[in-house]
């Protein structure tokens, strides 16, 4: 038997699974998140092994959904004092680097940056050639400021890397032990944003390191050191441990994708919205063939305008431990506030003090808690019927206006409600075809990152009055292939999932972007 654990970190809870290679779910826990997010994590994975009884000889994969990388933004805590090299001088010296960063983070970053000349049109043809003696200043200006990381951006170097690479080999030559990210392996179109990607990228790079250390001392501890350990993605796809110890940005918001992608194992649609209920927040997004539609637009990451991939969501601060509060003209409102994991300390129904989304929904019947420290005559007794029905349609009104905001035609859509907190919801939703509930719907979120496939994603411009558009999307293909390869994937199973061709009008010559994903089976 060749089995996955799949182990995905919520704000609220760290949830693991085990699922065999038919994708039959063999056992599934939850243990509350830790502040560290790897104590969590490893509770996790002790719990589901314990109670599974499976032998780990069988175990053949380990794959982390985890918030290491989005904490570390956010807390502003562990990050990398980062170089920053910017190929593009004249053209780009009218805006620094990290112009628009929140102080915090950029004080955090403690960046140094150089700007010398180089950079490409989009044609691919170069601006002006890269001066390699300002590249070898520059290396000494890092050395001489302990630079922990390089971060290097060249104008349309996803176009043509070439500046990007040849200031790698030279800064590798005179800091041959500092992490060095160049922009073309990271965004899209876009300097700023691509820029700022490959900045957050360097600065965590020691993050997750220490992350894949953590863990893999926790799987040398549980005899799991033949497992391969894997990270899910942005885009609800995996790597390797080693491609996104290289890649953390790929991380962030992995979470959200995972509980979408699981959406899907679990049902087997492939184009609905989703749901996610959990104890904090209730992300909405939607599946397209089976995998997260992505955000058509620039992405905040800790504050931070990025052109990551990402997917589509709608975030409300609404979910199983929303606290629930009376306003003096009446209204009742949920949320933002949370009482978290406390939820089984502080909510009414467990002999605490506050009123929580979960006791609306205790005391209105619209629940079952199978938790012998749960008692919904608490909530009955202590939550006023009105009360009760105000919250209980705030929370619904709220789910069926982002359910309108995140459809793209008035048609209704499949609804699949996932996470912990959706068993509140009713069975019908304005705006929904139709609600399905799957079993194990609570521990989606980690079947969608033990299940997940081998992903990767190019977007290259090109012009076609230069390049014929076969050739263009041909290279485009074998790039993201190469990619796939990297990041685990068996060569002979890697398929095209998505090619898009977008026009670029405001630049001559027929210019076009071109976006390809493929995904392969691990290579196990």
């Amino acid at each position: 038997m060749k089995l996955r654990i799949g182990i995905d970190v919520g704000s609220t809870h760290t949830d693991a699974v085990i699922i065999d290679e038919n994708s039959k779910l063999i056992a599934a826990t939850k243990v509350p998140t830790t502040p560290d997010v790897t104590t969590g994590i490893i509770n996790a994975l002790e719990k589901v092994i314990e109670i599974s009884k499976i032998n780990v000889d069988d175990v053949i994969a380990v794959m982390f959904g985890t918030t290491h990388v989005l904490n570390a933004i956010i807390q502003r805590k562990g990050l990398c004092k980062v170089g920053i090299l910017r190929i593009g001088k004249p053209a780009t010296e009218a805006i620094e680097p990290m112009i628009d960063w929140p102080y915090d983070l950029k004080n955090a970053i403690n960046p140094i940056y150089v700007i010398v000349q180089g950079g490409h049109e989009y044609s691919g043809e170069e601006i002006m050639p890269l001066n390699e003696d300002e590249i070898k200043k520059a290396a000494n200006i890092f050395k001489e400021h302990n630079v922990e990381a390089i971060a290097i951006t060249s104008v349309f170097s996803i176009v043509n890397p070439e500046h990007e690479i040849r200031a790698y080999e030279i800064l590798s030559k005179y800091l041959p032990n500092i992490p060095i990210v160049m922009s073309h392996t990271i965004g899209s179109i876009g300097l700023v944003e691509r820029e700022n990607a490959t900045i957050l990228n360097a600065a965590t790079i020691y993050v997750i390191r220490r992350a894949v250390n953590s863990l893999r001392k926790a799987l040398e501890k549980l005899k799991l050191t033949h497992a391969k350990m894997y990270f899910a993605q942005n885009d609800g796809t995996t790597a390797l441990a080693e491609f996104i110890e290289k890649y953390p940005i790929f991380t962030v918001v992995a979470p959200i994708s995972n509980s979408i992608r699981g959406a899907y194992v679990l049902t087997g649609i492939e184009n609905a919205i989703v749901i996610d209920m959990g104890g904090t927040t209730t992300n909405i997004g939607v599946l397209t063939k089976g995998y997260p539609r992505e955000a058509g637009v620039e992405v905040y990451i800790g504050g931070v305008r990025t052109n990551i991939r990402a997917p589509d969501i709608i975030a409300l601060g609404i979910a199983g431990g929303s606290i629930v509060k009376q306003l003096p003209n009446g209204e009742v409102i949920v949320g933002p506030e949370s009482v978290g994991y406390k939820l089984v300390e502080e909510g009414i129904a467990w002999g605490g003090n506050t009123i929580t989304a979960t006791d609306i929904a205790l005391a209105l019947d619209k629940m079952i808690i199978e938790d012998p420290k749960c008692n919904p005559k608490l909530a009955k007794e202590k939550i006023s019927k009105e009360l009760a029905e105000k919250a209980y349609n705030y929370i619904v009104r709220s789910i069926e206006e982002a359910i309108d905001k995140i459809k793209t035609s008035p048609e209704p859509m499949k609804v699949i409600l996932v996470g912990g907190g959706s068993a509140m919801l009713p069975k019908n939703l304005k705006g929904a075809s139709e609600v399905y509930r799957p079993e194990a719907a609570q521990y989606a979120n980690a079947v969608g990152a033990a299940t997940a496939l081998i992903g990767a994603f190019v977007e290259k411009a090109y012009s076609y009055e230069i390049t014929s558009r076969d050739k263009a999307i041909n290279e485009v293909i074998q790039e993201a292939k190469r990619k796939a390869i990297e990041a685990g994937a068996q060569e002979s199973t890697i398929e095209v999932v998505d090619i898009e061709e977008i026009a670029m009008p405001y630049l001559p010559g027929n210019a076009v972007k071109i976006r390809v994903k493929v995904v392969g089976k691990l290579k196990l």
